[in-house]
């Protein structure tokens, strides 16, 4: 029975709270990139595990699926972070150029590390995907990790616990199922193509996955801009009149909370009904060999 996802998650789960328990006696600061480390890639790891252990076909291996989630995650990392440097400002639409940089960079960095295969199984794009999604997850969760460590007071465990028990939670949602989605895309395109061709499915999908993406990480102003549109005061108005959006009031926050949460759910039952069509539309699909061209061709 193909559990081995189960163990990892368990016996890492343990480890971690272990080590935060530990540190939390000793106030041993050797211990806090332990805890960075096992919290951000626990979830993560786990899911690579899962995907590969329920969707594996063709020439698909744990060393491939190795440098797809720590080579895909770096380069897209890096890709993501040097772009949106020189390319995003603060605007409105930010989110939405943070969308596309991500989901492209992933893409490029998924085509880079899948270049040696000679055989193209959907399903191997869509696992292959997931394991580059989730190494980018995995990388930027514990940079988040590391930020929310530090405080106006110095070190905060407890903070860094809670960021870690919240990414965790939603690092399934994201990165990962996004990844996943365009990885099996790409690889159906390039089975019919022969070779690796950034046709009009993929680009579609490509748009999709970074609207999903942009929605995500902007639901938090749509819940304030919502609430306000639906029970806010003249204040408020004026200011989303003027371009600006207000901080939500306390009365606000519950509804605030309630309307961000609701978006999320909607966002991830979306990509997940959109993933499990692809699975089952690429089940019976053969894998097929590359063509006589050059995969970076086209």
């Amino acid at each position: 029975m193909r559990r081995s996802w189960v163990r990892v998650f368990m016996i890492g789960l343990i480890l971690w709270a272990l080590t935060v328990l530990v540190t939390f006696l000793t106030d041993n600061p050797n211990l806090l990139p332990t805890i960075v480390l096992l919290g951000s890639f626990l979830v993560p790891v786990t899911f690579v595990v899962w995907a590969y252990e329920h969707g594996r076909a063709g020439e698909l291996t744990v060393p491939l699926l190795f440098r797809g989630f720590v080579n895909g995650g770096v380069l897209g990392i890096l890709g993501a972070s040097l772009l949106e440097s020189y390319l995003l400002h603060p605007s409105p639409w930010m989110y939405a150029g943070v969308g596309l940089i991500e989901e492209a960079v992933k893409l490029v960095a998924l085509m880079i590390v899948a270049r040696g295969l000679s055989l193209r199984s959907s399903r191997d794009g869509l696992v292959l995907g997931a394991a580059v999604g989730f190494g980018f997850a995995a990388f930027e969760s514990a940079g988040y990790a590391f930020n929310a460590m530090f405080d106006a007071h110095g070190v905060s465990l407890r903070s860094l616990v809670a960021t870690e028990v919240l990414r965790g939670v939603l690092t399934p949602l994201g990165h990962g199922l996004w990844t996943a989605i365009l990885g099996c895309v790409l690889f159906t395109a390039a089975r019919r193509h022969g070779r690796w061709r950034l046709d009009g499915t993929v680009l579609l999908a490509y748009l999709g996955v970074s609207l999903l993406h942009a929605l995500w990480d902007s639901m938090h102003g749509i819940a304030i801009g919502l609430a306000v549109l639906l029970a806010g005061a003249p204040w408020q108005h004026d200011l989303i009149e003027h371009g600006h959006l207000p901080e939500a009031t306390a009365g606000q926050s519950r509804f605030v909370t309630v309307l961000e949460w609701g978006g999320l759910a909607l966002i991830s039952a979306a990509a997940l009904v959109w993933l499990r069509v692809l699975a089952v539309r690429t089940r019976q699909a053969p894998p097929l060999p590359w063509g006589p061209a050059h995969p970076w061709q086209g």
